[in-house]
Formats: structure tokens, C-alpha cells, sequence
């Protein structure tokens, strides 16, 4: 297949941003490819474009070591629509970021280079830690405020990030995200590695517990580094995901995904309990007709909760709240805070 490239797009100057006014993250992660364009407003960010697709660029990975052709051509598909989503927005400053597909790939660097060659898009590729940042630089509006502590997470489609959080003591409350990180760790697992090593399609609840107890162990080196972390009996965990916004979706009954019902919901462990029986138990044809797994997710979800399970008994707690945000509005609100354009408030998505 044949591509012709324009010029690079590239992360623009401080000045030119606030003079276009418009700021764009990419997120190119191992099973989706997301876009946010958006400029800064009173109350938070105001979404002026976006775009979601899978394409599932580490398909095989974990097997192979390696990108594969398909899965290549599928995701530069999927940037050649951002590519020209930013250019008709004439978007002001832009960041761009791969995760842990283009990280573990032998053929990572080659990939990024055929991206930029034939995309026209200088994609960085970004390490574990500045992952987890921006994860819970974008989902840390939704903690709760008087929390001494809570756990953050992002189940992806390679690997999983999980951070401490404390609480914000700050008189104004304006204390920086990256300054009330404890601790942090990134897993080697996430919803595609997890389908790639058990499978997905049809799932006995024997193959699950294997799941779980497989998360649970990698797990257990960061709740030993924070086990002396105070938790008080409003600690609670903070997830952002597909997986969690699809397990949301299915416990409130929705025909499709909505996000203004799943973006804050709070989730008690008696509905997590109850939306995870009910995922499982549905065939795996039932996913796929689905309105808030579908095709896409059938094969993954289950892993995905499986992950959310083994958080849950290594963090026990009562609640968990659902972030519909997370790596795209975490770059957003860096760029726009050193350009000095963010209000520094919570983060409310229009």
C-alpha cells in the first residue's frame, strides 16, 4: 500500500497555541487510537473534535515480539484521519504519544519512522512513568477530596498503570497532580495481552480465576511498596478504561454507550459485583450484540475484568468511581498549564 506524506505535524510552539487557541492529544495505545482537540475554557476543557477507533496495533505482540502488517495498515488508517482532523481544525499545539505496543515491538522504532514518513506525524513514544502521570493528570478531578488516599488506574490494551494518590492538603486545593503521587507501577498486562495469553471467546470460570490469580501476583510488589499508605473509610479507587466505562455501561442498562451517564458514576462493590457476574455470564455472541461491549470488545472485555477483579481484592474498598477520561486530557491540561492557559479547576468535559 502506498502512502504520501505530507509535512510532519508537529508538537508547535507556546505562542502559536494561544494565538490558534486549539491544543490536540493523540493517544495511541495497543488496542485503541484516540484523539482529542480541544481549547481551554473557565470551567475545563471545551472538545471542539474527537475521533475513537480500534485498531488494535499489539494484536499478536505478546506472541511475536512484533507489529503485524494488518494491525500496522489498520493504524495508519486511523492517523491519517487525525492527521487531517488537525490540519481542518488548525490546531495551535499538539502532543502525540504511543504506549506500550510501540514500546515492547522489536519493530517499534521502524513503525514510529513509517508513521512519520508516510502519516506525516512525528508521534512520540512515551515511557511507563510519564504514562501513569498522565493518567492520573487527566482522571484526578474525579477523586474524592477528603480521601487520604486513592487508587488510580488505567487498564489498557498492553499494559496497566496503577497509582497512589494522596490527598490534596493544599490551602487552595491547587496542589500539582504529579506532587501527590506516592507511588506508581505499570503492569506488562493489559486487555490485549491478557486475550492474546487465555483467550476471550469463550471463557470457563476456571480459565478466569487463572485471570485473577495471574494479576493478583504481579500486583503484589506495589501493594507491599504501599502498604503503610493511610487509607481512611473514604479511600476508594479511581478507574479509567474501556473496561470500566463498559462495565458501567452494562450495570446502568444502557441500549449504547452514553458518556454523560458513565463519565463520575460512582459504582458501590455490591454493582461492581453484579456487573461483573453479568458480563460473564453473557455468551460471547450476547458481547457482541451488546450496546456497550459490541464487536470490538467482545473478545477483550473479559480479561479487562479480570484485571478490575484483581485490583479490587489486592485494594478492597466500597467504592469505585468511573473515569471517562484520562491519558488524552492529562496531555491537554500539561501543554495548556506551561502555556499558562489553564484555570487550574477541576476538569469538566463540554
Amino acid at each position: 500500500m502506498e502512502h504520501r506524506a505530507p509535512s510532519p505535524t508537529r508538537a508547535t510552539e507556546p505562542h502559536e497555541a494561544r494565538r490558534g487557541g486549539l491544543y490536540a492529544a493523540l493517544d495511541l495505545g495497543t488496542n485503541n487510537c484516540r484523539l482529542l482537540v480541544a481549547r481551554p475554557s473557565a470551567d475545563g476543557l471545551q472538545i471542539v473534535d474527537s475521533f475513537s477507533r480500534i485498531v488494535r496495533l499489539g494484536e499478536g505482540l505478546s506472541v511475536t515480539g512484533r507489529l503485524g502488517d494488518a494491525a500496522i495498515e489498520r493504524t495508519l488508517a486511523a492517523l491519517a484521519v487525525c492527521r487531517d482532523k488537525i490540519a481542518a481544525r488548525g490546531v495551535g499545539r499538539s502532543r502525540l504519544i504511543a504506549t506500550e505496543a510501540c514500546r515492547a515491538a522489536a519493530n517499534g522504532p521502524a513503525f514510529i519512522a513509517c508513521v512519520r514518513d508516510h502519516v506525516g506525524l512525528d508521534v512520540e513514544v512515551v515511557d511507563r512513568g510519564t504514562e501513569a502521570a498522565l493518567a492520573a493528570e487527566g482522571c484526578a478531578a474525579l477523586a474524592d477530596e477528603a480521601a487520604e488516599g486513592v487508587v488510580l488506574f488505567d487498564i489498557g490494551g498492553g499494559s496497566s498503570e496503577i497509582v497512589w494518590l494522596d490527598r490534596d492538603r493544599s490551602p487552595g486545593g491547587d496542589r500539582p497532580v504529579r506532587d501527590r503521587i506516592r507511588a506508581w507501577t505499570s503492569l506488562p498486562l493489559g486487555v490485549v495481552s491478557m486475550a492474546d495469553r487465555f483467550g476471550g471467546v469463550e471463557v470457563s470460570a476456571d480459565c478466569f480465576g487463572k485471570m485473577v490469580r495471574h494479576v493478583e501476583a504481579a500486583l503484589r510488589p506495589f501493594a507491599a511498596e504501599v502498604r503503610s499508605a493511610q487509607r481512611c473509610h473514604r479511600f476508594h479507587l479511581l478507574g479509567t478504561s474501556g473496561t470500566v466505562t463498559t462495565v458501567a455501561g452494562v450495570f446502568l442498562d444502557l441500549p449504547r454507550y452514553d458518556r454523560r451517564r458513565v463519565d463520575g458514576l460512582w459504582m458501590s462493590r455490591g454493582d461492581l459485583d453484579d456487573a461483573i457476574r453479568r458480563v460473564r455470564a453473557m455468551p460471547f455472541a450476547a458481547r457482541v450484540a451488546n450496546g456497550c461491549i459490541g464487536p470490538d470488545r467482545a473478545d477483550l472485555v473479559i480479561g479487562g475484568c479480570a484485571i478490575l477483579e484483581a485490583l479490587r481484592r489486592t485494594f478492597p474498598c466500597e467504592r469505585l468511581r468511573i473515569a471517562d477520561r484520562g491519558l488524552r486530557e492529562g496531555i491537554l491540561i500539561q501543554m495548556m498549564s506551561r502555556d499558562g492557559v489553564w484555570s487550574g479547576r477541576p476538569v469538566r468535559v463540554s
